[in-house]
């Protein structure tokens, strides 16, 4: 089978080899918080691999940390993968091998390959050496088997303290890799576990519960981030020790950063509980469900996740490419409508009292979309950035004693303008071209302006939501998130729309015409259109 990353080359000359029979993923985050676009690639990865090779894939919590886990966040990432289009073969939980990962610590002691350790965490640390130093033994690392079996035993039954005991491998304080100088495998901590209670009171670490699991589902590959590269002599060493039968294999590929994005969880996380945004679904999040609720197509994420490819190496994305694949996808697939924002009352003087009815184009991308009819009438609205009383060199919009086309209607020419106390602008008083109607203009009048607009007949009132990222343009290597942070990210405008947008009800995407993409929502009665992404396309694709 043909391979289209370094992963599927490795899996191809295993299957060649009769290494593995079969190919058995899993996707397996924390749940300790929603999922972010940056899970998105793993998930695609992980899916997308056991399908190409007919294989299955597991969903798997790693729910070793209690005091951080809450079912809501399982269910939350239940939905992201569902509303992404995978179905996982089966379920499965750390917690659901706790006993297995148990024995399998005491068999580690048993072989004389562990140790219950009295030194706290700094101490371990600070005896853990460096890059250049190795490590210096615990004096506790030569109990004999008996001891270290009933004091592990003690750690279970909840005699020991959070922090009082651990239990370390014992396995080289010397070795060049720090990871393998006798790593803690288990800790006492008191903490009401979301799917066993309080059950346990000693915890098994990651890096010791993760190759068990995944020996215990039949994982033959184990698909990690760079991170992890240096735990995998770890993996492999209690693979090797722990007496599994099955013995999976890890791969390591490049995490994605995404620019002006905020790609941790934990600082998403604070962002919620600071109430820097309105929840893990506000529309400016990177998370899954906040992708969602923006509008963001999954089939456009999952086009990017493949675009981006599986490397070996970390690098940075840019956002416009993201956005160039969510733009490409609407682009197809929403309708077009009209909106303006800030609103100009526009008054046609000599335009009959009656109104018309013109064909408006659903989607020019779609030749089953059709078109729909849209009120013209004496008094429109049009967008406050397409008047200027004061135009610069080159403007093409309304201007006084100027002419522009109306979007699927006419021609008009601004005649007289009504200004407020302030200076303001309060109406503009217009005339416009009988013969100029789009599709049969006979006026001979050449403008190059081309304007959108609604009826003040039947327009109904909407608020527009525009964002901005997140964060801003780091301004020196290594600046920190909370540095970065964009608090003017949310802009409000006051709208008026053409009814059809109030009509269609919520969570419907549109381009709004020369505006964007924007989503619809329904707030107390009120039609609110949401920012998905803007018209202007910053990727520049690069040139064979």
């Amino acid at each position: 089978m043909e391979a289209n990353n370094f992963i599927e080359e490795i899996i191809n000359q295993e299957l060649e080899e009769g290494k593995v029979t079969g190919v058995h993923t899993r996707f397996p985050p924390e749940p300790n918080g929603y999922l972010h676009i940056g899970h998105a690639k793993s998930l695609c990865l992980n899916f997308g691999t056991a399908e190409k090779y007919g294989g299955v894939c597991n969903l798997f919590f790693d729910d070793t940390n209690p005091s951080k886990e809450k079912t809501e966040y399982v269910d939350a990432i239940k939905a992201d993968i569902e509303w992404l289009g995978f179905k996982w073969y089966e379920i499965h939980y750390a917690s659901d091998f706790f006993d297995v990962i148990f024995e399998k610590a005491v068999k580690l002691i048993e072989d004389g390959k562990a140790f219950v350790c009295d030194l706290s965490a700094e101490e371990i640390s600070e005896t853990r050496g460096t890059l250049t130093e190795p490590g210096k033994e615990s004096p506790y690392r030569n109990r004999s088997i008996e001891e270290n079996l009933q004091l592990f035993y003690a750690m279970k039954d909840g005699r020991f303290a959070d922090g009082e005991k651990v239990l370390r491998a014992k396995i080289d304080m010397a070795s060049p890799n720090i990871n393998l100088r006798d790593p803690v495998i288990y800790r006492v901590l008191r903490a009401t576990h979301h799917r066993t209670g309080d059950k346990w009171c000693i915890y098994p670490m990651y890096d010791f519960a993760h190759p068990i699991c995944d020996s215990m589902q039949g994982v033959t590959h184990s698909l990690c981030t760079l991170e992890f590269e240096d735990h995998r002599p770890l993996y492999n060493w209690v693979v090797e020790n722990t007496g599994v039968e099955h013995k999976p294999r890890q791969i390591e590929f490049a995490r994605l950063n995404i620019t002006n994005t905020v790609m941790s969880k934990r600082y998403l996380k604070k962002l919620v509980e600071d109430k820097a945004v309105t929840g893990w679904d506000d529309p400016r999040m990177p998370t899954l469900t906040g992708l969602r609720n923006r509008g963001v197509p999954a089939e456009a994420l999952k086009n990017f996740c493949e675009a981006i490819g599986i490397a070996k190496a970390n690098s940075e994305i840019e956002v416009s490419y993201l956005e160039h694949f969510i733009r490409d996808y609407l682009n197809v697939h929403a309708e077009r409508a009209m909106a303006v924002f800030e609103p100009i009352k526009v008054v046609i003087t000599n335009f009959p009292e009656t109104s018309e009815k013109e064909d408006f184009e659903i989607n020019p991308n779609d030749e089953t979309s059709g078109t729909r009819k849209i009120t013209f009438s004496k008094e429109i609205y049009i967008d406050s950035e397409d008047f200027s009383l004061d135009p610069p060199p080159k403007y093409f919009r309304l201007k006084k004693d100027g002419y522009v086309r109306l979007k699927n209607a006419y021609i008009i020419k601004c005649d007289d303008v009504v200004l407020n106390e302030d200076g303001s602008v309060k109406e503009l008083r217009c005339s416009y071209i009988p013969e100029s109607k789009s599709g049969n203009d006979t006026s001979g009048i050449k403008v190059k302006g081309v304007i959108h607009w609604v009826s003040a007949e039947d327009c109904v009132d909407c608020e527009i939501r525009k964002y901005d990222y997140l964060l801003k343009d780091a301004e020196y290597a290594g600046q920190d998130f909370s540095e970065r942070m964009n608090y003017d990210s949310v802009h409000v405008f006051k709208g008026k729309a053409e009814p059809y947008l109030k009509q269609v009800g919520e969570g419907k995407s549109f381009q709004l015409m020369r505006k964007g993409y924007y989503k619809t929502f329904d707030i107390d009665g009120k039609l609110v259109l949401s920012e998905i992404v803007s018209l202007k396309d910053g990727f520049k694709p690069t040139k064979n």
